[in-house]
């Protein structure tokens, strides 16, 4: 964690380093504040090999589009002096029980007061007993067809103005593991959906979202289902998505 606040430190140090040699170079410019990402990606169950080029990924998105991003497997920094240094946190395919009750309830704060959540593939395989969590990252998950698991599938498009998927034509083939979900928050907007006879394996019937948004408790939430493959980060249409549900959550256009 002292690691973690740090680097904080330095980042915000540099940022307004950065500012003041820009306002002196050009005082017709309006500063902007550089928007700060925490990337959560701790597990206590099964651990995607993905995970770590999920990070650069994200990472390099933030350097090309005037983010920072920083991560952290760090339970103890779900608290409120932390968390109020971000604009968003990602878990990304996080698993499991990954935060204890006053860490939990740290974060409730945190969205409540105006802060931006978005999950990424396992996000849904975590924190089962807090039912706060399951409202906000909009779903659970509820297994995935094996043997393969990675399957070819067509994804309706449903919403092509959103920044996530206005890169997007009315359909988007690509391969991954496809999650099938439980108690889905029926407030959520749908933003993609797979169509369960495109592949074998899928138990939510027609309507089988695979990535969506909402406005929840105060904050902003997105959620994709994919990224189980480190393939998936380096798939042009995929980062993009990324990063629109990333501009999104931030309140920033594209």
């Amino acid at each position: 964690m002292k690691r973690l606040t740090l680097s904080l430190l330095l980042l915000v140090l540099w940022s307004c380093s950065n500012a003041q040699t820009n306002i002196e170079e050009d005082t017709s410019e309006e500063v902007v504040p550089a928007k700060f990402v925490l990337v959560f990606s701790k597990t206590a169950g099964y651990r995607h090999e993905s995970i770590e080029k999920g990070v650069e990924t994200l990472r390099k998105l933030g350097r090309d589009n005037g983010f920072v991003v920083l991560q952290t497997e760090t339970s103890e920094d779900f608290n409120a002096t932390n968390l109020a240094n971000y604009q968003l946190v990602v878990f990304l395919s996080t698993t499991q029980d990954v935060l204890n009750d006053e860490q939990q309830v740290a974060f409730e704060n945190y969205i409540k007061g105006g802060g931006s959540f978005m999950g990424i593939h396992a996000a849904t395989d975590t924190e089962y007993d807090w039912p706060w969590f399951g409202k906000l990252v909009g779903g659970y998950f509820n297994g995935h067809p094996n043997n393969p698991n990675i399957r070819d599938a067509k994804i309706d498009v449903l919403n092509n103005t959103h920044p996530s998927t206005v890169h997007l034509g009315s359909t988007w083939r690509r391969s991954d593991e496809w999650y099938n979900y439980k108690n889905l928050n029926p407030k959520m907007k749908v933003l993609l959906n797979l169509d369960e006879t495109s592949y074998e394996g899928g138990t939510n019937g027609e309507n089988h979202p695979i990535a969506w948004y909402h406005e929840f408790d105060g904050g902003r939430s997105f959620y994709t289902g994919g990224g189980h493959t480190k393939e998936s980060f380096d798939e042009p249409d995929f980062q993009k998505h990324l990063l629109g549900g990333i501009l999104w959550c931030l309140d920033v256009k594209p």
